[in-house]
C-alpha cells in the first residue's frame, strides 16, 4: 500500500489505492546503539469477555470472517490466514477489496483446513488449469489467497472467494500501484518433492477478479523463501524480503512497469564498502559478527549487484549473492511503502534481527537515479531505523503498516503472548491489541481500510480476519501519557 508523509496519495492505475500518511519515525531514527530500543508506553489492554482480542482503550472490533466459512463460490474458507491488502471500489467509500494470503503447506493437516476438504474433492467445481500444483495423489496444493467485497458500514462480507489455487506456504506479499496483490511462497519445494512443479515463487492476483486467476508464477522475481514485496509507484521497481537467518534484501527491475510477465532483472543490496556486510547485530556465539554493529539511525550508502540463474534448481540464491558482496539480513519479513516529501521510502522487517533477536525495522531511501547507470553518483540509503531491546518493544517483528495517524504498526511472530503494537513519529511503542485466544499464535496481515478508519488484522489460527475500530489519535495520545 502507499504511504503519504503529509497528505493522501491515489495512483492513475484502474483500481487506485488510497492510503494513510506515513510520518517518519524521527524519534526512533536518531542515532544511537545497537540493542538500545525505544521508548515503551505502559498503557494496558483490556480483557475482552470473549477470550479472542483484548484491545486498547477505546478500540473495538468484529470477526469479518474465518476458517471454515463458506464463500460466494461455495468452497470452505481456508484457514492460516496471513498477509493481505485492502483495496478501494471506485465511487464506494463504504466497500473494499481484501485480497488475503493463506500459509497452507501441502501435507494433511493443512489440506483439512484448505479450501478443498482433506481429499480435494472440492477442486471438482474448479477449471483444472486453474491450479497451479497438485500433490503425487491428485490433491490440489492448499495455499492460495482469498478474495473478500467487504463493506465497513454494514459489517458485511458481501462476497468471497478463492482467487489463487494450487500454490504453497503463501506467506506475505504487497499490493501494486495498479490494483493487484503480490503473493509470496515461502517455500523452496522442488518437483518431485510432493508436487509437479517448483515453488518458491511470487504470483499476481488483480484485486477486481471475481474468481480464480490463471496462476503464473514471475519465475524472473527469483525462486527462494520469499515473504513481502514492496512496490515504487514512480519507477515500478519491486522490493522483495526473504526468510532465512541470513537472508537478502532483493530488487526487481522489471523490463515493463506494471507488466511483471514480461520479465526483468533480479538483483541483491550490498553495503557500500562493506562486502558480504552482516546487518543482525548478533552475538558471535549467534553466529554474528561483532565487528559489524549497525547503529540505529546511521545511514549507509547501497549498491545493487546482479544476480544470475534466478530460479536457483539448487535453492543456493542468497549463497551466491552474499559471495558476490551482498549483506545478510535476519529473517526479512514484512514490508511497507512511503511516500516521504515526494518520493518512495521502503521499510522492511527483519524477524530476528538485532543483539536481543526481537526484530529489527530497516528502511532504504531509493537513490533518484534508481535502477539506472546513473544511480552509483548518487546511491540508495539504508538505515536501521528501530531495534528491539527486548519484549517490552515488540518480540519478532513480522507484518507492518502505516497507520492514519502517522504510527507504524507492527505484527508479532513471537513466542508466548502475541501483540499488536504501534511505534509513533517520536519513538514510542504501543500496544493495540493481544491475541487472547488460548491458541496464541501470530497476529499477520495488518492494514487499513481506503478512508483510514478500519484496521484489519489475522489471528493465523484459528485462522480470523477482524476488522478494528476506533480514535486512532486519541489512542495515541492516551498511549503518550502512560509513559
Amino acid at each position: 500500500m502507499l504511504y503519504s508523509r503529509r497528505a493522501l496519495i491515489r495512483s492513475a492505475a484502474t483500481l487506485a489505492l488510497a492510503a494513510p500518511a506515513l510520518k517518519f519515525l524521527s524519534g526512533c531514527a536518531t542515532a544511537g546503539p545497537a540493542g538500545v530500543g525505544p521508548k515503551a508506553s505502559a498503557l494496558e489492554l483490556i480483557p475482552d469477555p470473549k477470550g479472542l482480542l483484548d484491545l486498547a482503550p477505546g478500540l473495538r472490533y468484529w470477526v469479518v470472517s474465518q476458517t471454515g466459512d463458506v464463500m460466494s463460490d461455495g468452497l470452505a474458507e481456508p484457514g492460516k490466514h496471513d498477509g493481505m491488502a485492502t483495496f478501494p471500489v471506485a465511487g464506494e467509500p463504504d466497500r473494499c477489496l481484501i485480497v488475503r494470503n493463506h500459509e497452507l503447506g501441502t501435507d494433511d493437516g493443512d489440506a483439512g483446513i484448505g479450501a478443498f476438504g482433506r481429499d480435494g474433492a472440492g477442486a471438482s467445481r474448479i477449471e483444472p488449469s486453474l491450479i497451479y500444483d497438485r500433490t503425487p495423489g491428485g490433491r490440489p496444493h492448499s495455499g492460495g489467497t482469498t478474495t473478500l467485497l467487504v463493506n465497513t458500514r454494514t459489517r458485511r462480507v458481501e462476497r468471497s472467494h478463492l482467487s489463487l489455487a494450487g500454490t504453497a506456504v503463501n506467506c506475505a506479499g504487497g499490493p501494486t500501484p495498479w490494483g493487484s496483490w503480490l503473493s509470496c511462497e515461502e517455500t523452496e519445494l522442488k518437483a518431485g518433492d510432493g508436487g509437479a512443479k517448483d515453488h518458491g515463487f511470487v504470483f499476481e492476483v488483480p484485486a477486481g477478479a471475481t474468481g480464480l486467476v490463471q496462476p503464473l508464477a514471475l519465475v524472473d522475481m527469483g525462486r527462494f523463501r520469499h515473504e513481502a514485496a514492496a512496490v515504487d509507484p514512480a519507477t515500478g521497481v519491486v522490493y522483495l524480503t526473504e526468510d532465512t537467518g541470513d537472508s537478502l534484501l532483493y530488487r526487481f527491475l522489471p523490463s515493463a512497469s506494471g507488466e511483471l510477465h514480461k520479465g526483468g532483472r533480479l538483483q541483491a543490496l550490498a553495503i557500500l564498502d562493506q562486502p558480504g556486510a552482516d546487518t543482525r547485530n548478533w552475538s558471535a556465539a549467534s553466529g554474528g559478527d561483532p565487528a559489524q554493529t549497525f547503529q540505529m539511525g546511521r545511514r549507509f550508502g547501497v549498491r545493487w549487484i546482479d544476480l544470475d540463474a534466478v530460479q536457483a534448481p539448487d535453492g543456493d540464491l542468497r549463497m551466491r549473492g552474499r559471495a558476490k558482496g551482498a549483506a545478510i539480513f535476519a529473517r526479512g519479513e514484512g514490508m511497507a511503502l512511503a511516500i516521504e516529501d515526494g518520493k518512495a521510502v521502503i521499510y522492511f522487517a527483519c524477524t530476528s534481527g538485532g543483539a536481543a533477536k526481537k526484530g529489527q525495522i530497516w528502511r532504504y531511501t531509493p537513490s533518484p537515479e534508481e535502477g539506472s547507470a546513473s544511480e552509483t553518483a548518487s546511491p540508495g540509503m539504508a538505515e536501521l531505523f528501530v531495534e528491539s531491546a527486548g519484549d517490552q518493544h515488540f518480540d519478532h517483528a513480522d507484518n507492518i503498516v502505516a497507520s492514519p495517524i502517522g504510527d507504524l504498526i507492527v505484527c508479532e511472530d513471537g513466542s508466548g503472548d502475541e501483540f499488536v503494537r504501534a511505534v509513533t513519529p517520536a519513538g514510542l511503542v504501543y500496544k493495540i491489541a493481544r491475541n487472547a485466544h488460548s491458541r496464541q499464535s501470530e497476529f499477520a496481515g495488518a492494514c487499513f481500510s481506503p478512508d483510514g478508519s478500519t484496521m484489519f488484522v489475522n489471528i493465523q489460527t484459528p485462522g480470523v480476519t477482524l476488522a478494528i475500530t476506533g480514535d486512532w489519535k486519541a489512542l495515541r495520545r492516551q498511549a503518550e501519557q502512560a509513559v
